[in-house]
């Protein structure tokens, strides 16, 4: 990337504005540089925006005229610095990595059955042989929790497909269409918000039945006006930009635009809502499954591992405290990786 006089250097991450003007074959110092011959009118030059990742980006633009180290190794380099420089958001991400392949392949990381235990071993404390300890049948809460990440992140992944996939369908009519459809549709997100999220999932699984699938439909329901405002408020701000409006006055019709600038455009925060939503739907089965809606025992599930403790909560504190400690860390997960995405714009 060569530069040329009249350079403005953004820095990304600390938005930060450096104007620097950088000249080419500039004379070496100690030396006058020679007298530019007159011109009838001085030259205006616009200044160009250059967007860096960092202030080592910024110095060797200012110094070599270039971004040194461009190729897969300079990009390696700038994503290690990257993640060195934020530990939360690399521990966010080894929590997730860790809990979704609890969920693709459990046996990996127990032995134990979930569903039968040895009397023998009822109600020990954590240990290195049962890491969670055991519960009051003698089965191990590590494993339990291991196999019950299955039927939590599931959930989880249809409940935030559905709010979505719904949502965003919503918002985008709402947002391109305009005028009495988005009317009708700000009126159905109004009445979405006006009720509480889990008296809405409860009355939505009174109507469905009870199982996990019903759950996880139940909570994405609730979801469904949070992706739709998000993604209305992006498609109005992308409909009136210069080049929709261009490309509109250019004769390319609707669909075309539609799929070219408007949607493409308009993913980004909506991208960084569903990391957030993710942690919001696991809290919001586990405490549906925590008070019996979910799937019934004794299969594994975040919600009903902690409900199951509940009687043993002054002699068997682990019980309650190894599942919920779970729960919490996807959670506060989540919501990081929702966060550093927010700030990239859905590319971090």
């Amino acid at each position: 990337m060569s530069t040329r006089p009249g350079v403005r250097i953004v820095l990304r991450d600390e938005a930060r504005v450096a104007d620097r003007a950088v000249v080419a074959d500039a004379p070496p110092s100690g030396t006058l540089a020679p007298e530019a011959p007159p011109t009838d009118a001085p030259e205006v030059r616009t200044p160009e925006e250059i967007e860096v990742a960092d202030r080592e980006d910024a110095r060797a633009i200012i110094r070599y005229g270039r971004v040194r180290g461009a190729g897969p190794a300079g990009r390696w380099r700038r994503g290690v610095r990257y993640a060195v420089r934020r530990p939360g958001l690399v521990v966010a991400v080894l929590v997730v990595l860790v809990v979704t392949a609890w969920a693709v392949v459990p046996q990996l990381f127990t032995s134990y059955d979930p569903l039968t235990g040895v009397p023998a071993d009822r109600l020990q404390p954590p240990s290195g042989a049962h890491l969670f300890g055991t519960d009051h049948l003698g089965r191990d809460v590590y494993a339990r929790v291991v196999h019950g990440a299955s039927a939590s992140l599931s959930a989880t992944v249809i409940a935030v497909a559905v709010g979505l996939v719904a949502g965003s369908l919503l918002g985008l009519l709402a947002g391109f269409v305009r005028g009495w459809v988005d009317d009708v549709v700000g009126r159905f997100v109004d009445v979405l918000l006006a009720i509480p999220s889990i008296l809405l999932s409860l009355a939505i699984i009174t109507a469905l039945g009870f199982g996990t699938v019903k759950v996880a439909i139940a909570v994405g329901i609730t979801s469904v006006a949070t992706f739709a405002r998000v993604m209305r408020a992006e498609v109005l701000r992308t409909s009136t930009s210069v080049y929709v409006e261009a490309a509109r006055a250019s004769g390319v019709r609707w669909y075309g635009v539609l799929g070219r600038h408007v949607l493409p455009n308009s993913t980004g925060p909506v991208l960084a809502l569903v990391a957030l939503e993710l942690g919001t739907a696991v809290l919001a089965i586990s405490a549906l499954s925590f008070l019996g809606y979910g799937t019934p025992p004794p299969a594994p599930e975040w919600g009903s591992l902690v409900s199951g403790g509940r009687d043993y909560l002054a002699t068997a504190w682990w019980l309650t405290t190894m599942p919920g400690l779970v729960i919490v860390a996807v959670v506060l997960s989540a919501n990081r990786i929702a966060r550093a995405l927010e700030r990239t714009g859905g590319d971090a």
